[in-house]
Formats: C-alpha cells, sequence, structure tokens
C-alpha cells in the first residue's frame, strides 16, 4: 500500500467481501461474526458462549475457509489429555527422539466444549493462547503465525464440566453469547440447508494479508479521551475504586483487570477500522465494551438474588 489511508480503505472492501462470502453460508449472526473478525485482526481469542445446533462450529470453519488458513478442529472431553493437543515426542526408527506435532499447530483451532475437559489440559491450550508456542521436553516450538483460538461453552449442561476460572477467562479477548435466530432467519436456514445446493466459497485473504492488518491495527492512533474513557471504563468495574459507581460496589466482588483496558483499546481500534474510520471514537469503545468485558467481572449473591445480571451492570457502566 502506498499509504496507511490506502491500507484502510483496502481493510473495508476486504471486511465487506469476507462478510459477502461468509453469509452464503452463514444466516443471520452478523454480530458475532464481526466480534469473531474484530478479534482475528485484533490478535485476540474469542470465547463463543450458546446452547448446541446454532452453526458455532460451521461458523469458524467458513471463517477459516474465506481467510484461506490452515483450521483444526479438537473435541474437548474429559479423558483428553495435554499431549492429546499439543503433541508429543516418539522414539523413531534410528531411536531418536522425534516430535509429533497436535492439532494446536494450525492457524485457527477450534476448542470445541472446552468446559468438558480437566483443569489441566484447559492450561496447556490457555498457555498456548498466551505465548503463541508450546514446550515439549525442554525445546521450545512456535505455532502457527496468525494463531487464534475459537473455544465454544454449552451453557445448559452443566453436569460433568470443568467451568474455566476467571484468570484463565481472561486470556479470551472476547465472550460472545449467541441467541437464536429470529423466524425469518431460521426459514431462510431451514430452507438453504435442506437441498443440495453447495456454496462455493472464494478466499479472500491469506495469513500474509491478515499479518498486515493485524499489524495495521496497532498504528491507528487513538484520542487521548477515548483512550481515558476505556480505561476509567475498566477502573469502574472494581467494587474497591474510587470511581466505581454505587451499582458496582453493591452488586461486584471483582472488577476486570488491566487487560481488559488493552482489550477495549485494540478492539475499537479494529471496530473504527472496519466502519471506514482512521481513528476510533467513544461509539467504538461501547460497541465493544460488552464482549471484552462481559466474562472479566463477577456478580455477588445480592446481585443474582436481586436478578441483576452482568449485561444489566456493564450497560449501567456505559
Amino acid at each position: 500500500m502506498k499509504s496507511d489511508v490506502e491500507a484502510v480503505d483496502e481493510f473495508v472492501k476486504k471486511y465487506q467481501a469476507l462478510n459477502t462470502e461468509i453469509q452464503k453460508v452463514i444466516i443471520g449472526q452478523q454480530d458475532i461474526i464481526k466480534d469473531v473478525l474484530i478479534s482475528i485482526f485484533s490478535r485476540g481469542h474469542c470465547l463463543l458462549i450458546g446452547v448446541p445446533g446454532l452453526a458455532k462450529t460451521l461458523l469458524v470453519n467458513t471463517i477459516a475457509d474465506t481467510l484461506g488458513l490452515a483450521f483444526s478442529r479438537i473435541q474437548f472431553t474429559p479423558d483428553l489429555m495435554p499431549s492429546d493437543i499439543i503433541g508429543s515426542e516418539i522414539l523413531d526408527d534410528s531411536r531418536n527422539f522425534k516430535f509429533i506435532k497436535g492439532p494446536l499447530f494450525v492457524n485457527i483451532v477450534l476448542a470445541d466444549e472446552i468446559n468438558r475437559t480437566p483443569p489441566k489440559t484447559q492450561s496447556a491450550l490457555l498457555e498456548a493462547m498466551q505465548e503463541k508456542s508450546v514446550t515439549v521436553a525442554g525445546k521450545k516450538y512456535s505455532l502457527g503465525n496468525p494463531f487464534f483460538v475459537l473455544a465454544t461453552q454449552n451453557p445448559i449442561e452443566q453436569e460433568g464440566t470443568y467451568p474455566l476460572p476467571e484468570a484463565q477467562l481472561d486470556r479470551f479477548m472476547f465472550s460472545v453469547w449467541l441467541n437464536y435466530p429470529t423466524l425469518e432467519e431460521e426459514l431462510a436456514i431451514v430452507k438453504n440447508t435442506t437441498h443440495d445446493n453447495k456454496p462455493v466459497l472464494n478466499k479472500i485473504l491469506n495469513a500474509e494479508d491478515i499479518l498486515f492488518y493485524q499489524d495495521l491495527v496497532r498504528k491507528i492512533p487513538i484520542p487521548d479521551n477515548v483512550l481515558e474513557y476505556a480505561v476509567k471504563l475498566s477502573v469502574k468495574t472494581r467494587p474497591e475504586s474510587d470511581l466505581a459507581p454505587h451499582t458496582v460496589k453493591e452488586y461486584l466482588s471483582w472488577g476486570a483487570g488491566p487487560r481488559a483496558s488493552q482489550n477495549l483499546v485494540i478492539g475499537a481500534k479494529c471496530h473504527a477500522l472496519l466502519q471506514g474510520k482512521y481513528s476510533p471514537d467513544i461509539e467504538d469503545v461501547k460497541a465493544v465494551a460488552l464482549s471484552v468485558l462481559r466474562h472479566r467481572i463477577v456478580r455477588n449473591y445480592k446481585a443474582e438474588a436481586d436478578g441483576f445480571t452482568i449485561e444489566k451492570i456493564i450497560e449501567s457502566l456505559l
């Protein structure tokens, strides 16, 4: 590109083309698609929470196809071991140890039902998410570049699950809740999936393009007042803070940490770019706030008793 401005304009065109391709397969879910793409272009990871049958797996598969990236799906189960996802060393014919890479060594990983596996295996995945590498027998192996994890959880089935601790949830940039489709959307879904026509997807970007746009997002300037708004929004979720409103002091046990502030700023920058803007404003921070903060704040018993949801608390802060 001749300039960053030209790069932003091209980015908007690519995003619109991506949306067009994804909509060939995914009906509705516009906000979900946007959040997942923001996560990718912000070098983040995304946690999708929704009941079975809402096309979580199909969504990530479709996005991987349109981005031209290597994709793997890992079904998390109670007996899954860290070596099953990272890989392990075996003794080859010449009696030397050889490392066999696991399914993590791709660009996009779908961690299906991440809360079904024990903490030991969860930790192995979350370490890879943070470091973008794994260590086996003292040797470090780099993962794909770009590397992105989309994890799913089923909120209605809690028996035999291992809920992610707050410290591990904090590794995810976004937590996104999927809702049921509208009647019109479901009619379109059923119509499109009960015949033998299979849509052909075009590759819009490749790994090199994605890395370029990830760097572009970081380069976008942010006004001081928008940066201050994003940081204050995180600080206001902490009950012990002087900035915390009465609602937070009364209904929250824990607030969001500094990683939330970082993700609010990066997410706002990427959201602004997708709208064709060259710098984020407060509206861009508000657009990503719910997905960034939802999994980082903890309600107390009083909030649950009074029916005060996380979403209501975040809405009051905005």
